[in-house]
C-alpha cells in the first residue's frame, strides 16, 4: 500500500507542537519489534502484543515468508528489516558492492518477506552513512510505494535525509528499549519515550523480540493510555510527522 502525505496530514505535520510553552496535547508513539523470523516463539508472542505493533521481519531467517503471512493475515504492518553492513549474509548490503547487485539483494529481500510495506535497517552503521546507495534505495522505495524507517544505528546516517529531500514517506527511530537487556533498563527507556513523546509531540521506539522486551511490554503498553499517551500504526506516525526531523535528528525540521 503506497503511503501518500496528503494536504491534511501536512497540515497537521505543520501544526505547533506546543501550546504557551507547555507539552503537546496529544502524544503519539508507534512501536517496531526488530529481527523477525528467526523464532515461531517469539515471533508469535510479538504478534500477541496488544496494539499496532510493526513487525520487522529479517529476510534471512527461516520462518520469514510464512511468519509475513501470518502477521499480514492478523491485520499487522510489516516491514522488510534489511541486513546492511556491517551486518553479514546473502541479503546484506556491502559499500563495496554495485548498485546492480544491491538491487538484486533488495529483489530477493522483499521476495522472502512479503505484504512489506516498508524498509528499515537491520545494524547498517556503515551502509547507511553511503550518500549514493541511499540516494538510490529511496528513489526504488518511491517507485515501489514502499516507505523508509531510518533506524539510526550511526550518527553519520544519511538515510532519512536522502528520503526527505525526494520526499520519501519516512520516519527515523527514536528510541531503542533495549540495548540492555534487563527489566530495569527496558523499563527506563519506554519511559524515557513517553516523556519525549509529550515533549516533541510523538516518539518512535524500536525492541526485539528478547523474552525481558515482551514481559516488559505486555505489562507497559496498556499503561501508555493512561499516560496521556496514543500507541498509533507506523503508516498515521508518518503522517503525522510529514517527513519532519524531530530536534534530535535535525533542526528547523531538516535532517543534519
Amino acid at each position: 500500500m503506497a503511503v501518500v502525505l496528503t494536504d491534511a496530514a501536512q497540515a497537521a505535520s505543520a501544526e505547533p507542537s506546543t501550546t504557551d510553552g507547555k507539552s503537546p496535547k496529544v502524544a503519539y508513539i508507534s512501536l517496531i519489534i526488530d529481527d523477525l523470523g528467526q523464532s515461531p516463539d517469539k515471533d508469535s508472542r510479538a504478534l500477541a502484543l496488544p496494539g499496532p505493533v510493526t513487525l520487522a521481519i529479517m529476510p534471512d531467517t527461516p520462518h520469514a515468508t510464512d511468519f509475513a503471512r501470518q502477521a499480514h493475515k492478523a491485520g499487522k504492518t510489516v516491514m522488510l528489516h534489511m541486513p546492511m553492513d556491517p551486518a553479514t549474509g546473502p541479503y546484506a548490503w556491502r559499500p563495496d558492492l554495485p548498485l546492480t547487485e544491491l538491487e538484486s539483494r533488495l529483489n530477493a529481500a522483499l521476495l522472502k518477506v512479503p505484504y512489506a510495506a516498508g524498509i528499515n535497517n537491520h545494524e547498517g552503521s556503515r551502509m547507511t552513512a553511503e550518500p549514493v546507495a541511499m540516494n538510490w534505495l529511496v528513489g526504488e522505495l518511491q517507485r515501489r510505494h514502499l516507505f523508509l524507517v531510518d533506524s539510526r544505528t550511526s550518527a553519520k546516517t544519511v538515510a532519512a535525509a536522502e528520503a526527505q529531500k525526494i520526499g520519501l514517506a519516512s520516519l527515523s527511530r527514536d528510541v531503542f528499549l533495549d540495548d540492555e537487556r534487563t527489566a530495569e533498563a527496558i523499563s527506563g527507556q519506554l519511559q524515557s519515550a513517553v516523556k519525549l513523546a509529550h515533549k516533541q509531540g510523538s516518539a518512535v521506539m524500536i525492541g526485539h523480540p528478547y523474552p525481558v522486551t515482551m514481559e516488559v511490554l505486555e505489562r507497559e503498553l496498556p499503561k501508555l493510555k493512561a499516560q496521556g499517551i496514543d500507541w498509533i500504526e507506523l503508516r498515521h506516525m508518518i503522517s503525522i510527522r510529514g517527513n519532519q526531523a524531530m530536534s534530535g535528528h535535525g533542526k528547523d525540521g531538516v535532517y543534519r
